[in-house]
């Protein structure tokens, strides 16, 4: 058996799978209370808490650490770096811990999973691969509108690359031979030019840019946002929330789930109609809008994400942005198989293990 380990940290979870190879074992989402998590002032103190949450989930399902060939976690917030698979190394710990670039639950996934490969003690490699700071922008991509303000490549990048490359498969050709824009449209949503097997523009989805979603603000206007910010109305941390975390659809509906907002457009809610319809919108314009990346020559549109579930809405979107390309959907995120199948091929040397 060709065990590995694949670690996703989450705010209030922590999931873990075991594939043999590429091929699924079990899945286990550990489920953290606010009351645990109340006990933790920063993302880093609650290492040792879902480290041991792991093993002992692992020990239930009968397996040793020994058993493992590799263990592969979630990228956190890193300097930016080239899509790949990277060795956990001393330097990335020190830049998770340190939350240089910044705190995100996924910081701990490289962490526990150097903890854990070191407890195997057989040699067994940690990995990270294709974090959310992938940044393989093109140089005009970057000058954003003044030079305080560069654009940064922030996005959903392990679910982009592993749904391109399902396409790729399907068509029997590679990644790099094709031209395609890629939607991920979940908490957050992110829309990339992936040419011949690079991001080459993406909107940054954590920080404010692209359309909106179920919990950011996306692209809003500066001067109004200034306004908010010197208004007195508002601290430092509210307004990092409206961009992130309080903004988008839950502040015009009150959740953040598009299922709730499905539910709603069926019961006859206008509003929720109109936040639907304002939604699919932004995303068709920001799928327009890395057109021009490609000259129009755009092989495919690729849309994915939870949200992706929704066939209503994905056949409106379709119909918005088809004269672009061929529409193909992949509902939801397989991040476990994506981690994974990065981290088989880097054991058998199909992909080159990149030093951070």
């Amino acid at each position: 058996m060709t065990a590995i380990l694949a670690i996703n940290p989450g705010s209030t979870s922590t999931k873990i799978s075991v594939f043999d190879g590429e091929k699924e074992v079990f899945t286990k989402t550990l489920r953290h209370t606010s009351e645990e998590m109340s006990r933790f002032d920063k993302v880093i103190d609650q290492y040792e808490f879902r480290k041991d949450a792991i093993i002992n989930a692992l020990k239930e399902h009968g397996m040793a650490l020994g058993d493992f060939r590799a263990i592969v976690g979630r990228g956190g917030l890193l300097r930016p770096i080239s899509s790949g698979v990277y060795a956990v190394n001393g330097k990335m710990i020190e830049d998770l811990r340190s939350a240089q670039y910044g705190e995100h639950a996924s910081n701990l996934g490289g962490i526990i999973a150097d903890a854990v490969a070191k407890a195997a003690g057989n040699g067994c490699p940690a990995y990270i691969a294709d974090p959310v700071v992938v940044d393989e922008l093109d140089d005009v991509a970057r000058v954003g509108g003044h030079p305080l303000f560069p654009r940064i490549s922030i996005f959903h990048a392990l679910n982009h690359k592993a749904i391109a490359k399902l396409y790729a498969k399907e068509q029997g050709t590679r990644y790099e031979d094709l031209n395609l824009i890629v939607a991920h449209l979940g908490g957050g949503v992110s829309v990339a030019a992936h040419r011949k097997g690079k991001v080459v523009d993406v909107n940054n989805a954590l920080y404010g840019e692209g359309p909106f979603s179920p919990e950011r603000s996306g692209g809003i206007s500066a001067r109004q946002l200034a306004d908010a910010c010197f208004s007195g109305k508002y601290t430092r941390d509210e307004i990092n929330k409206i961009i992130s975390g309080k903004g988008g659809i839950v502040a015009h509906l009150g959740t953040n789930s598009y299922k709730d907002v499905e539910d709603r457009m069926a019961a006859g809610d206008k509003k929720a109609k109109l936040i639907s319809d304002a939604f699919i919108y932004n995303v068709a314009k920001a799928i327009g809008g890395m057109a021009p990346v490609f000259s129009g020559k755009v092989d495919a549109i690729l849309v994915t994400g939870g949200i992706a579930y929704g066939k209503e809405i994905m056949q409106q979107l379709a119909d918005m942005v088809s004269f672009i390309a061929p529409v193909r959907i992949y509902p939801g995120e397989d991040e476990m198989a994506a981690l994974a199948k990065n981290a088989f091929a880097a054991i058998e040397g199909r992909e080159e293990v990149r030093t951070y």
